[in-house]
């Protein structure tokens, strides 16, 4: 078959066919950046997204389905929304059009699934719509599918079977590494979640306007983007194979091996390319730690609220302030409150375990302690962006006066400088020990050393005779058993946690 005529091709297939020819026919090593440019504008006509950095996404994951033989990891991309018609399954279509081997998986079976992967054709890029009804709550026959796609994202994964060759029974490893996109309502298990760049979908609102998609319309001018990608991943590969892109902050551990791939072929293409990449891998891993947590991270959330100024607390009373939370689940799992015993089986799974604890009043009980989860609540909880600074309080300082040698009361020299002295004189506390007292817990009373009386100072004329607080130097320690005071330096300091 001879060449093609490129009038032949505008008369006969129209304006959209007869540019994508022009475009092949151009150098293509150093094509990476407008390649690229012309997929996202391909793509920009028939789907709606719900932001440019998902767009940015989706433009990079169909290009690094030209290089699998250049990475150690390929990100799966999921297509999620509450609800249908938001655009999922079109994702789906136009995508097929510009991926290598593309196959098309709705009610496949997990034989053939393994075959097409396991093909001599070369790794198949598999389009997994209706990915619900696997991982749904209602699949139960799904297991091999499931094996399938939580291990095909790492480069060497095989799936292990067993095939009968007449009376024989012989072991089969099939490869099952290969690109995956998956579409499809509601949520995912955290196994696939978390090696996939998530897409939230929605459904387009009245002034968002995309072209009606016809596959026998669209179809050339895709195809020949899949020609223009394959032929430059061609030209780069082995730079491709040598890529260690740079992370951006935040992008790190698994999410770093989700967006290796997307940045590598990012840094390649070059142009705006770079930076668009590593704002979309900020912007989507950001927006993927905001998704519903697990029922055990939930709860361990909640447990870090309901311990908030809490040291231990008995089983009885944890489990008495989880159901009493707004929202919480604790209160209704399958129709009744958590009992000790889910609790104790949900907190094993992270070393924490309950034991026998001493309350107020000397009370014993099973219960739990601060100190056992605060590692984990580090470990798996993001860090409070208001949580409180540690209260320290000073012996000398909150609360605390002395007694001058006229009666009168007057403020440790702790106390803020702005306070003025008649704002002292005020203050109605006249006894040291109390107002020690009146600032610490009940129980901790006796522990506290007291304020003695001050020694007289010398009036001060700046002050209209009174005493000078800046002279003021009160003497702090600790009552002993026959009255003498045993002196603190420097003054002791407690802390409230």
């Amino acid at each position: 078959m001879g060449e093609r005529d490129i009038n032949d091709i505008l008369r006969n297939e129209g304006l959209d066919a007869a540019r994508a020819m022009h475009d092949e026919a151009r150098p293509i090593e150093n094509e990476g950046a407008a390649i690229l440019n012309d997929v996202r504008s391909f793509l920009s006509r028939f789907i709606a997204y719900p932001s440019e950095h998902a767009k940015t996404a989706h433009v990079l994951w169909v290009a690094h389905a030209h290089l699998m033989g250049a990475w150690e990891s390929t990100p799966r991309i999921a297509f999620l929304s509450p609800e249908p018609g938001s655009g999922k399954t079109r994702a789906m279509e136009v995508t097929e059009l510009l991926v290598p081997n593309p196959v098309a998986a709705v009610n496949v079976t997990p034989a053939y699934l393994f075959r097409k992967v396991g093909s001599e054709d070369g790794p198949p890029t598999i389009l997994f719509d209706e990915i619900d009804t696997v991982f749904g709550p209602k699949a139960r026959e799904h297991e091999e599918l499931r094996a399938l796609l939580n291990s095909g994202h790492r480069r060497g994964a095989v799936a292990g079977r067993c095939v009968v060759r007449g009376k024989i029974i012989e072991t089969e490893e099939i490869p099952s590494y290969a690109a995956v996109a998956l579409a499809g309502l509601g949520w995912l298990p955290d196994t696939i979640l978390s090696r996939s760049v998530i897409v939230r979908m929605r459904r387009r609102a009245p002034d968002e306007a995309i072209e009606a998609f016809r596959r026998r319309a669209h179809a050339p001018v895709g195809e020949a983007l899949r020609r223009r990608l394959a032929a430059w991943a061609e030209t780069v590969l082995q730079r491709a194979i040598d890529a260690r892109p740079e992370m951006p902050a935040g992008v790190e551990d698994r999410n770093a091996d989700v967006w290796e791939a997307l940045l590598g072929v990012a840094d390649l293409a070059g142009g705006d390319w770079p930076n668009l990449s590593r704002r979309a891998a900020t912007e989507l891993v950001k927006a993927a730690r905001e998704v519903e947590p697990s029922l055990n991270v939930r709860l361990l959330a909640d447990l870090r609220t309901i311990f908030a100024g809490e040291e231990r607390l008995a089983t009885k009373d944890v489990l008495a302030r989880l159901c009493s939370l707004e929202d919480a689940p604790w209160n209704d799992l399958k129709g009744k409150p958590v009992t000790d015993n889910q609790l104790a089986r949900r907190l094993k799974e992270y070393g924490v375990r309950p034991k026998t604890l001493r309350l107020v009043d000397n009370v014993f009980a099973k219960g739990y302690a601060r100190d056992d989860l605060h590692d984990v609540w580090r470990r798996y909880l993001p860090p409070l962006s208001d949580e409180p600074v540690t209260d320290v309080t000073d012996v000398t300082a909150q609360s605390f006066y002395a007694v001058g040698p006229a009666g009168e009361t007057l403020r440790a020299p702790h106390e803020p400088a702005q306070a003025s002295h008649s704002a002292v004189a005020r203050m109605g506390v006249t006894d040291s020990v109390a107002a020690c007292n009146a600032s610490v817990a009940p129980d901790s009373r006796q522990k506290m050393g007291v304020v003695a009386d001050v020694t007289p100072v010398t009036p001060s004329p700046e002050n209209g005779g009174g005493p000078s607080l800046s002279q003021w130097r009160p003497e702090v320690g600790k009552v002993e058993g026959d009255g003498t005071l045993e002196p603190l330096d420097p003054p002791r300091r407690r802390t409230r946690i």
